[in-house]
């Protein structure tokens, strides 16, 4: 058996929430995923709704996306923690209400709520990012509401905001629901530097789904053959974020990482395309 087709198996085995279709018996099984980071905005305008519009139509039915809470507790789509590099507004995001921020432009377009984000893409995938605190409760409120348990993936760089996200979905009448996550920096942390030398402990990393990870930080290599077959043993998939190149994609997906999240959408999808696994937003359910 071919290296890549055992990689395609083992993709199929691991990670078992139902937010991850290339499972086996899901729509995508066996095939790596692709990830819109941001949506598609090569002239601006990162998480804009024509930005996901732009990776949808692309063929994504994943969309990597930032959360973060408004002063009046509205939730909405947005990277920085202050206005300035996308809207020229000096302000903290958390200083003001929506409704001042409705009045805000990124690259023309304007700043879209979590709810809208859900509603404008009803088969979509959203991998959504918690940057602040505030925005937990409101992030398990909106899936609660949407039903949007399988649709969505909560990563976090701080592991409590994502255990929130998934405690209050867990207990808050919703049949015991909860979410896919990947860990935080310390628990991501721990898989790196326990799967490049020994297989995981599954029990340590029960509450994720995915290991989200960029493929280098600073001089250390995070991605290796070991830590992606130590990662696949315990149960895991394995999402390198943020690659843009091309030959780095092709080289990734050789060593069998099961997702790649890209700023350069079109890129992506033209590697997937020739690996004969694209579009993958037909078979989002």
């Amino acid at each position: 058996m071919a290296t890549n087709e055992k990689d395609m198996m083992d993709t199929a085995r691991v990670g078992t929430a139902p937010y991850l279709l290339n499972t086996a018996g899901s729509a995508l099984a066996g095939s790596p995923l692709a990830f819109a980071h941001r949506g598609f905005a090569p002239a601006g305008g990162e998480n804009t709704l024509k930005a996901f519009a732009a990776a949808h139509d692309l063929g994504f039915a994943y969309l990597e996306t930032d959360v973060r809470a408004t002063r009046d507790g509205v939730l909405v789509v947005f990277h920085d923690e202050d206005l300035s590099r996308l809207a020229g507004d000096p302000r903290r995001v958390a200083e003001c209400t929506a409704a001042e921020l409705s009045g805000l432009r990124v690259a023309g377009e304007p700043i879209p709520t979590f709810d809208q984000l859900l509603r404008a893409f009803p088969r979509a995938h959203f991998n959504v990012d918690v940057k602040d605190a505030g925005s937990a409760a409101l992030l398990a409120g909106a899936i609660g509401r949407h039903g949007a348990h399988g649709r969505v993936l909560v990563a976090s760089f701080g592991g409590r905001r994502r255990r929130t996200v998934q405690r209050l979905l867990a207990g808050g009448g919703h049949h015991g629901t909860t979410v896919a996550a990947s860990p935080g920096v310390p628990g991501v942390a721990a898989a790196v530097l326990l799967g490049n030398i020994a297989p995981l402990p599954r029990a340590a990393f029960r509450r994720v789904a995915v290991l989200q990870v960029p493929e280098q930080h600073g001089p250390i290599r995070v991605v290796t053959p070991r830590f992606v077959g130590n990662a696949h043993a315990a149960g895991l998939q394995v999402h390198v974020w943020v690659v843009n190149e091309e030959q780095d994609m092709h080289r990734l997906l050789e060593m069998g990482v099961d997702g790649i999240m890209s700023d350069r959408a079109d890129i992506l999808a033209r590697v997937m395309t020739e690996r004969g696994i694209w579009p993958q937003n037909l078979q989002a359910g």
